[in-house]
């Protein structure tokens, strides 16, 4: 049965309809002001359209050596006329290995692909050849990578270090290498590198392991044992020599200037943490591989022992192998050989892992490093908040002429070039002049013969 309508029930349905009109008109009136003729921006049309899609044309490998050290470089060109990019591929001691790579594997399998597709072409070389990991594969990867983020940032009109991230600092602060077979000489080296404005720098006795600086006829030679071009290490000299050469740069250098030194994996577990735990009254800045790959069960009886910085990683093939050791804050600095690891895109996931553990990076650059191989160390040091120092690079007039545009060096800092990408190209021509060899001599044996890793 329907309920009689009421006064109070009639007016309420009065009341209603007065709003609902009235929003109505308040609704229109809002769309006819002048807010409501107000239209979105649109996006200009040469951002709007977008980059055209650019593929892979072909995939080559440069080989040059103009200051002896074997240098490979990969040079990937594309659809588009006249662009191309070059990345690092150097592994030295085996550069013919890391050619025949690029050129027999890698360029059947990036030609035809996106340029984009960093990421995807990255995993997916990684795995294509099933087995992994190992340097003249990684090599070739790392050659790849860093031409794709040189083209990446011709794209994108900009230096590579914009596309990740910007700066984080004006320039990198680099370290050089100071040396000579006494302590006395290795001061004097030191004082060169202040006076022209490095405020880091490495102290080595003779070479690694204070190779050279003893010359005592080992027994291994007399005994006509392994080859003559061997080198010799005194491992108890040397163990000896480094505090002494430590003491002596402090006294003839001052505090003010930060020490590095390089074991280089040379030294048995044992003594590495007991020199390490005599290095630390003079303050070093970080003290270098320790340990060789095959004893990384040390570690935590290392940071258990002594307050010295380490830096390690040189070696390593594998990102994941840096997880544990960050993560158990093992090290403090990121020595990574990035045409060893893969490339920018490893190093750079590697870097942001450190920032989570105040891990900072330490990039290997040797003269076995192309200069475009450096500048991509220096765009990434740009770029990284947790950077903490770089191997400084030397780029001779030779070198000048082969890789045009190489970073520069200026008051201890290193520099890139303002262009789009990496900054660096080579002239093949002048390349093709400075051929590689085959040959190199990292046997290093004990008084009795034996191989000393690395």
């Amino acid at each position: 049965m329907k309920k009689p309508e009421t006064e109070f029930s009639s007016s309420r349905r009065e009341t209603m309809k007065k709003i609902a009109l009235g929003s109505t008109a308040g609704l229109f009136g809002l769309l006819g002001s002048p807010f409501a003729n107000a239209r979105t921006p649109e996006m200009p049309e040469r951002y709007k359209a977008g980059l055209p899609p650019v593929k892979i044309r072909s995939v080559k490998a440069i080989a040059t050596a103009p200051e002896g050290s074997n240098l490979i470089v990969v040079k990937v060109e594309t659809t588009e006329p006249g662009l191309y990019g070059l990345g690092c591929a150097t592994f030295t001691q085996r550069a013919a290995a890391v050619v025949t790579a690029i050129n027999s594997y890698l360029h059947d399998f990036c030609v035809g692909k996106d340029v984009d597709n960093i990421e995807d072409m990255w995993q997916s070389f990684y795995v294509s050849s099933y087995w992994r990991n190992g340097p003249v594969l990684n090599n070739a990867l790392s050659g790849l990578d860093e031409a794709l983020w040189d083209i990446k940032g011709k794209r994108a009109n900009m230096p590579v270090y914009q596309l990740l991230g910007g700066k984080s600092r004006f320039a990198i602060p680099c370290y050089a290498h100071a040396g000579g077979n006494t302590p006395e000489a290795v001061a004097e080296s030191v004082k060169t590198f202040m006076d022209q404005g490095f405020r880091h720098v490495r102290i080595q006795q003779g070479g690694y392991g204070a190779v050279g600086a003893n010359q005592a006829k080992p027994d291994f030679k007399a005994a006509g044992f392994a080859s003559e071009a061997d080198n010799y290490m005194n491992e108890a000299a040397y163990l000896k020599s480094v505090p002494k050469m430590f003491e002596m740069v402090r006294k003839v250098c001052g505090d003010e200037v930060e020490l590095l030194h390089d074991i280089h994996e040379r030294a048995q577990p044992m003594d590495a943490i007991n020199l390490c735990k005599k290095l630390e009254e003079y303050r070093p800045f970080f003290i270098e591989d320790p340990f060789s790959p095959e004893n990384t069960g040390w570690w935590k009886q290392l940071r258990q022992s002594t307050t010295v910085p380490i830096a390690m990683g040189e070696l390593f093939n594998n990102i994941n192998e840096f997880l544990e050791p960050m993560a158990n804050h093992y090290f403090d600095y990121i020595r990574i050989h990035v045409s060893q690891i893969g490339g920018i895109t490893p190093a750079m996931k590697v870097a942001r892992l450190g920032e989570w553990f105040n891990v900072r990076t330490a990039w290997h650059g040797p003269g076995d490093v192309s200069p475009v191989g450096h500048a991509a160390h220096a765009h990434i040091d740009l770029a990284v908040w947790n950077f903490g120092i770089q191997e400084a690079g030397r780029f001779s007039e030779k070198l000048q002429s082969v890789f045009p545009g190489c970073p520069t060096m200026k008051n201890g800092y290193m520099s890139v070039n303002e262009v789009p990408g990496l900054g660096v190209d080579i002239n093949e021509k002048e390349a093709a002049k400075y051929p590689i060899g085959t040959k190199s001599n990292w046997q290093v044996r004990g008084r009795d013969g034996t191989i000393i890793r690395p």
